[in-house]
């Protein structure tokens, strides 16, 4: 009898083969996993049960995110129903357009696992951006126009893979043949191809924007980057540079602090030289070199409550007002620069004195103390002012003194009736996210604002692919509000929806 396999259990196969592959054709990533598991193995012996605080180290182990890129609407469609068949569904809209100074023409969204044991199985993502020809800033008529024609024609998945897809999906899994056929056709679905590139064509689009170029100049898409998930990312960056690893310059998100990580921190070695096969006007094949593939490692922290990320956007703007003012800020301890500053996010905005772009260290410094004033240097805290996402518990073994439990969430947790969980933030940031993507960018391409763009949002995306992009928003609340609505069953108390600070922590509340 075929075994047979569950949803889970083929994204856990796909994410294996997947890394096996991309390794094969980038060795500079197995690198990076050899160094990531390296550092995790250390930071866990170090910090024991705390270094498991954010997740196990078996699923911090096997987590990975992958990228991909597509051209078209029915492209996306496509690659939802091949994920849809792994468990995975579409949550985020990111519009990497507004999110970064140079020419980056895609909105994404990422599919993943929503439901809290499928992200323990497995929490594979895939953080998948759509080409926009429509966008005038970007293309104009004639380029558009030519760009459509020539994604229309192309095909990325065999109909027979998309068809093993739609029974994985309908059925719940697939048996063993069947499930050996879909995952070897979604694995070389994602392999770079090596048919020649019209180099001409290819040239014209990366004048444009090298994503732009990477999307439509090419027959097929390809992993563009494979992410592990490291437990101290700032010690991974340095151990990858003492390997000679060129990494772009800076990690991109929060900077490195003494309160609680948040949301989430990337940062990649640089996309690398590959060979490619290259077609001339005269119908001639000469071999070039491409630069679009990189490894990417990330450090992941709690999610934010909307309140929580509106907060870490406008501190995000601080740090750039700060900077641009001339102040460059200095972090706790004086001029001594903490463990790795430098390494935080730098985008060359200038010093507002004229003299020269801010450094990453000086970045690094304002962030901290703009952190510093602004963000609770306590989970308790994060909680008790609504800022952070938690699942709460009742502890079963509190010693007994007779006394009726509170009502307050707060008053809870201080006497020792129930314990926060943080929940890891499972998404992704635009602005991070074009960070990574510009950081391996060979030049800024071409972006008319004197036009107005085309509108892209979730519900668009939505209608494009024929799925709803859900909120991630609303599936760290209803976790939280699913745990609270058992603590209150289990100690017969009225839903202790607020924190001391009065703020109920499934929506969130102003800082």
């Amino acid at each position: 009898m075929n075994p047979r396999y569950a949803p889970w259990q083929l994204r856990a196969a796909f994410a294996a083969r997947l890394s096996d592959m991309y390794g094969r054709e980038v060795p500079a990533y197995t690198t990076l996993v050899d160094v990531t598991r390296a550092v995790n193995e250390d930071v866990l012996r170090e910090r024991g049960a705390a270094a498991e605080r954010l997740g196990s180290i078996g699923r911090v182990t096997a987590e990975r995110h992958g990228a991909i890129r597509v051209g078209t609407p029915a492209e996306l469609g496509q690659v939802a129903r091949v994920f849809g068949a792994l468990g995975m569904r579409p949550v985020g809209f990111y519009d990497l357009r507004e999110a970064a100074a140079s020419a980056v023409p895609v909105v994404s969204t990422a599919f993943r696992p929503v439901d809290a044991d499928e992200l323990a199985r497995n929490p594979f993502r895939v953080f998948t951006s759509l080409l926009t020809p429509a966008d005038p800033r970007f293309f104009d008529e004639g380029l558009r126009k030519r760009l459509e024609g020539f994604l229309a024609a192309r095909e990325l998945f065999p109909p027979e893979l998309l068809a093993l897809a739609d029974r994985a999906e309908a059925d719940g899994g697939l048996a063993g043949a069947d499930a050996e056929r879909f995952l070897g056709l979604a694995v070389a679905a994602f392999e770079l191809s090596r048919e020649p590139i019209d180099k001409a064509w290819y040239e014209e689009l990366e004048r444009v924007s090298a994503v732009a170029a990477d999307i439509g100049g090419v027959r097929g898409t390809h992993i563009n980057h494979l992410t592990p998930r490291v437990l101290d990312i700032d010690e991974l960056y340095r151990r990858m540079t003492a390997r000679g690893v060129r990494m772009i310059d800076t990690v991109q998100g929060p900077p490195a602090w003494d309160g609680p990580d948040v949301l989430l921190r990337q940062t990649s070695f640089r996309a690398l030289d590959e060979p490619r096969a290259l077609r001339l006007a005269d119908g001639s094949v000469t071999s070039g070199v491409l630069r679009v593939r990189f490894g990417e490692v990330e450090a992941r922290g709690i999610a934010l409550t909307r309140a929580g990320r509106a907060l870490y956007d406008e501190l995000l703007t601080r740090v750039d007002d700060r900077l641009a003012r001339g102040d460059r800020g200095r972090a706790r301890g004086g001029d001594r620069l903490a463990r790795g500053d430098r390494l935080a996010r730098g985008d060359g905005l200038a010093l507002g004195d004229g003299r020269r772009p801010a450094t990453p260290a000086e970045r690094a410094e304002a962030a901290r103390a703009v952190w510093s004033a602004a963000l609770p240097r306590t989970e308790r805290e994060l909680a008790a002012r609504g800022l952070g996402h938690f699942t709460y518990h009742v502890v079963a073994d509190r010693p007994r003194d007779g006394a009726p439990p509170p009502t307050g969430l707060g008053d809870l947790l201080d006497a020792g009736w129930v314990r926060a969980e943080p929940l890891v933030y499972e998404d992704f940031l635009p602005r991070s996210a074009a960070g990574i993507f510009q950081s391996n960018l060979e030049g800024a391409g071409v972006r008319d604002d004197a036009v107005a763009g085309a509108a892209y949002d979730s519900a668009w995306l939505s209608g494009a692919m024929g799925r709803e992009v859900l909120d991630p928003f609303d599936l760290y609340e209803a976790r939280q509000r699913a745990s609270l609505a058992v603590v209150a069953r289990k100690l017969r108390v009225p839903g202790p929806g607020a924190p001391a600070g009065g703020c109920a922590p499934a929506g969130g509340c102003a800082p």
